[in-house]
């Protein structure tokens, strides 16, 4: 493979990257529609949406692995598909955490209506982290990396509000039990969704900076 192919094979891996990551933006938004807007047709997306990212699952994958053979690439560019290998990882996992809450939300349509507490709230802190993740890797931008990492203890805060509140709930009034633990239960796949866009940011440092920043503050 001549380097101006291979380069171009780095922009393609890239953009399949960002693709992978649009459309698990897409699912956590419509997964989160079935509860807010307690419209269950927003499952079938999310349903189509996470055979498309399975599929490039595996094809970034088997690109990176092509990749490194064939060029056996060094330094920032062997940076660049080791990163884009992780990030494939946490994005697949996303999308599994985005069906988690599809599924919780579609079985919450069945019961009485419960607030919702913060979980808006956790959504849009989760999809923003992980766009900005994402954009710090289209563009290796380490400022909006690190900005992404210090955004993570807000979602844990949040995560622990939703719990203390409905726990509230369910000391005052026993029939809401089952559907407080269900609201819990998505806000743990949301404190996930930020995890994993926390270790996207985490790779892009390490991308561009050939710093592993991972089990230290993002401040550091």
């Amino acid at each position: 493979m001549t380097k101006r192919h291979f380069d171009d094979e780095l922009i393609f891996l890239r953009g399949r990257i960002l693709t992978m990551g649009g459309l698990c933006e897409e699912m956590i938004h419509e997964a989160v529609k079935i509860l807010l807007a307690r419209d269950p047709s927003f499952g079938d997306s999310v349903a189509r949406n996470e055979e498309r990212v399975n599929d490039l699952h595996i094809e970034i994958d088997d690109r990176c692995l092509k990749m490194i053979a064939l060029n056996q690439p060094a330094a920032e560019d062997l940076r660049l598909i080791t990163a884009a290998m992780k990030i494939n990882s946490d994005l697949e996992r996303v999308a599994d955490q985005a069906v988690n809450v599809a599924e919780t939300s579609a079985y919450l349509l069945k019961l009485p209506t419960l607030k919702a507490g913060h979980i808006p709230r956790m959504v849009d802190l989760a999809t923003g982290m992980l766009k900005d993740s994402l954009d710090a890797f289209a563009h290796k931008d380490v400022d909006l990396a690190r900005s992404v990492i210090q955004r993570d203890d807000e979602e844990d805060r949040l995560k622990s509000e939703v719990f203390t509140e409905l726990l509230q709930i369910m000391q005052t009034d026993a029939s809401t039990i089952q559907r407080a633990l269900e609201i819990i239960l998505i806000s743990r796949n949301l404190e996930r969704i930020a995890d994993h866009a926390t270790n996207i940011a985490e790779d892009v440092i390490f991308m561009v900076l050939g710093k592993d920043i991972r089990h230290k503050s993002g401040k550091e």
